[in-house]
């Protein structure tokens, strides 16, 4: 009996090449799979192309909102940032695409699973612990690894077995795109001392030709995520992609930075994350305004290690749990409105308001009808500083000997 290889499709030259090489290589039916996770591609045109190719099987799956609440709205309340920079917007994708790949091969009876990253990358890792976790009894095939083979031999092969040849095979950058952001690699932007030129850009305009006035929005959190743009309550997928074309009218969202991978390289990575750059500020002010100190400067720490752990492709790790029970039970009063101001590239928060806040402008104020004690401080200094005091004052002493 012939085997069944559940192989995750994006349409492109690469992915097509593998459904040949699979029935080839391994004598098997190849039922592929294309999951809409905001990338904006015809899903139509790429399952003609699958069942074109031979495959046995076709799955398009709309996985818009299951993207959105299960996975970018974790790492809203997670404020996550790869390095204080990157938004983890292809790295939240990969659990997702692995899960579905799983829940297909099952309901197929297949024997294993394949995808198209390299040796090099990061996504390698995600999927394939993800799917060893949900399912490790499914066989993983990794063929762009296995097999090494270069775009012209690729080319080759495309031509002798009959694979269309995409028109814009030449492109000097490789894409991977979805809701919450579009990675941009290859060509000129692997020389770091670079700058990317303008046609790597989609997403976004470049800040100098961003309109000339500034765009005032604001943005309603409810328990930790976005609900409603300018007071009006949106459906989840709707209102990122509003935001994306918003923020990115104004040139927001570039992001250019030296990233480590995985695999211990480091890499020059070129993104445009409009959305996530504008609701990760937005929201990080908001939990300032609602959290203690402590849950502040301690939640700092927590963000940080938990886009390393989903970074780093450990979406099932038992201690990312643990970390979102932490961070779910933080944004019970992170509820409430964040006025915007796009202009030139930025996106600068100029106003909040919650009914959780824990700011009192009766404390604050600098006016003389303050009910803030000042007379209080000299006392809380005395304390605060001793240890420095007496440390400072030992260390002359010993000095001096």
């Amino acid at each position: 009996m012939k085997g069944k290889i559940v192989l995750a499709y994006s349409g492109g030259l690469d992915t097509s090449v593998l459904i040949k090489w699979l029935q080839q290589k391994y004598n098997a039916d190849v039922v592929t799979l294309t999951l809409d996770v905001g990338q904006k591609e015809d899903l139509k045109a790429i399952e003609k192309k699958a069942i074109n190719l031979g495959v046995l099987k076709h799955y398009s799956i709309d996985a818009k909102e299951e993207f959105v609440k299960n996975y970018i709205f974790p790492a809203i309340k997670a404020n996550a940032l790869y390095e204080g920079k990157y938004p983890i917007s292809t790295s939240l994708s990969r659990p997702l695409i692995a899960l579905k790949m799983v829940e297909v091969a099952e309901k197929e009876g297949a024997d294993a699973v394949a995808h198209g990253c390299t040796g090099k990358g990061n996504d390698q890792v995600r999927i394939e612990i993800s799917v060893k976790a949900l399912n490790p009894n499914l066989k993983i095939i990794a063929p762009v690894r296995e097999w090494n083979m270069t775009r012209d031999a690729e080319i080759e092969f495309a031509k002798e077995h009959g694979i269309p040849i995409p028109v814009d095979k030449d492109r000097p950058y490789s894409i991977d795109q979805n809701l919450w952001g579009r990675s941009i690699e290859c060509g000129i932007l692997e020389y770091p001392d670079k700058e990317p030129p303008e046609d790597a850009f989609e997403w976004t305009v470049p800040p100098e030709k961003a309109p000339n006035e500034p765009e005032y929005i604001s943005i309603e959190f409810e328990r930790g995520v976005p609900r409603a743009l300018n007071g009006e309550e949106m459906n989840p997928v709707d209102l990122i992609e509003t935001l994306n074309v918003m923020a990115g009218k104004h040139g927001v969202g570039r992001i250019d930075h030296i990233e480590d991978r995985l695999v211990g390289i480091k890499s020059r990575e070129v993104y445009e994350c409009p959305a996530a750059t504008l609701i990760i500020e937005a929201h990080r002010d908001l939990e300032k305004m609602v959290l203690t100190r402590h849950e502040v400067l301690f939640k700092q720490h927590i963000d940080a290690y938990w886009a390393y752990l989903v970074y780093a492709g450990l979406w099932m790790e038992p201690l990312k749990e643990d970390l979102d029970a932490f961070i779910d039970k933080t944004q019970e009063k992170v509820a409430g409105e964040v006025k915007v101001k796009l202009y030139k590239g930025n996106a600068q928060v100029v106003g909040r308001s919650s009914p959780y806040s824990l700011y009192d402008l009766h404390l604050a104020t600098y006016n003389i009808d303050t009910t803030f004690n000042q007379m209080a401080s000299a006392g809380f200094i005395e304390i605060w500083g001793l240890p420095t005091k007496v440390s400072k004052a030992l260390r002359k002493i010993e000095q001096a000997k």
